[in-house]
């Protein structure tokens, strides 16, 4: 894959987890042809026929030069904080499709959420704080009673999770991006892999069987896929998996990092991405690129990752394994969310 592609495609993954991503093609903006002086006509045959040696002929004027294409601008983005929920489904078919389908007919869907981070981006841009929500939570979902928090995307779709999130946490939530595994996989070799600090190694306990080492490894989409998936090969189970997530979008966003620094690279392939992420309607392509551009001062390596606070694990009455909710870990998150001290917050918890 040659250079100018893997640009275009890192820009599409930034718009994605900067979240990253994207809704349609944006057409920068460029120069159009000037009509500018036709050549002077020849002389007619009448004036011809009058003259019988030929005259040196006027100075014709330069030929119109078409304009060049004025390179494409981003505005700033406001300088105010700003929630984005990340949702990684684990449709086998097309989330996006299902997605729609729940919420036009109200019927669940096969689908869940294999993965669910709140990403905070603050005001001043220079990081961002990652807040994993473990998938087997048991949560109130509004409208719907006491259940897996995963299973919000499966019975209501994409709104049902932002409500039940929002209730858990009491914050409102700006923007949502939705990935599923077929979209992960693409994107990811579309930037043609990315390096991922192995610290406990392990081997995959589906599909592929992939084996981690320990230390740097290069994953393809389907090796990146089963590094964020894996949990029956941990002890703790989905605690690692989520860990793992997290390591896995630091090393993206570090590789990103070089994609986004100019306009025409955040353009570029916007329309590539949006045939495989789901955006908030009221999240348009412009308003995309804008946040990405935004993001393009972060410091992934002073950005901070954290699993929302639980109480252990348990079972349901319906004999569900579980994951229990401290809610008063949880308070204070809410608490440094509603007052900007997210920092202040993390510092005191060791991240």
């Amino acid at each position: 894959m040659d250079r100018r592609r893997r640009l275009w495609l890192a820009a599409g993954l930034a718009v994605l987890l900067a979240l990253v991503v994207v809704l349609a093609a944006i057409v920068a903006g460029s120069g159009r042809t000037p009509s500018g002086p036709s050549p002077s006509s020849a002389p007619s045959s009448a004036s011809a026929a009058r003259t019988p040696t030929r005259t040196p002929s006027a100075t014709k004027p330069p030929s119109p030069t078409a304009a060049a294409p004025a390179p494409p601008t981003i505005p700033a983005l406001p300088a105010t904080p700003m929630n984005i929920l990340v949702i990684g489904s684990d449709s086998r078919a097309n989330a996006r499709e299902q997605n729609n389908q729940t919420i036009t007919t109200g019927q669940s869907s096969d689908q869940r959420s294999d993965c669910l981070m709140l990403v905070h981006v603050p005001a001043d841009r220079h990081t961002i704080y990652g807040i994993s929500i473990m998938r087997d939570n048991w949560v109130n979902i509004p409208g719907y009673g006491a259940s897996k928090i995963n299973a919000s995307l499966e019975v209501g779709g994409i709104p049902l999770v932002v409500r039940t999130v929002e209730s858990l946490l009491g914050t409102h939530i700006d923007h949502t991006v939705m990935l599923d595994f077929q979209g992960f996989k693409t994107l990811t070799d579309g930037l043609g892999g990315i390096d991922v600090n192995v610290t406990l190694p392990f081997t995959a306990s589906f599909e592929t069987h992939h084996v981690f080492p320990a230390g740097v490894n290069h994953l393809d989409g389907q090796a990146a896929l089963e590094f964020v998936r894996e949990r029956y090969s941990f002890v703790d189970g989905d605690y690692q998996r989520v860990r793992n997530q997290q390591t896995f979008l630091r090393a993206l966003l570090t590789k990103l990092r070089g994609g986004i620094q100019t306009p025409a690279a955040v353009l570029g392939l916007v329309n590539f991405a949006a045939n495989y992420l789901t955006v908030d309607q009221g999240y348009d392509p412009a308003s995309v690129a804008i946040l990405a551009y935004g993001l393009r001062t972060v410091d992934p390596g002073a950005s901070v990752f954290f699993t929302l606070p639980t109480a252990g694990t348990g079972t349901s009455s319906d004999g569900q394994s579980i994951v229990l909710p401290d809610y008063a870990g949880i308070g204070e998150v809410a608490a440094a969310l509603r007052d900007g001290t997210l920092p202040e917050y993390a510092a005191a918890h060791g991240y």
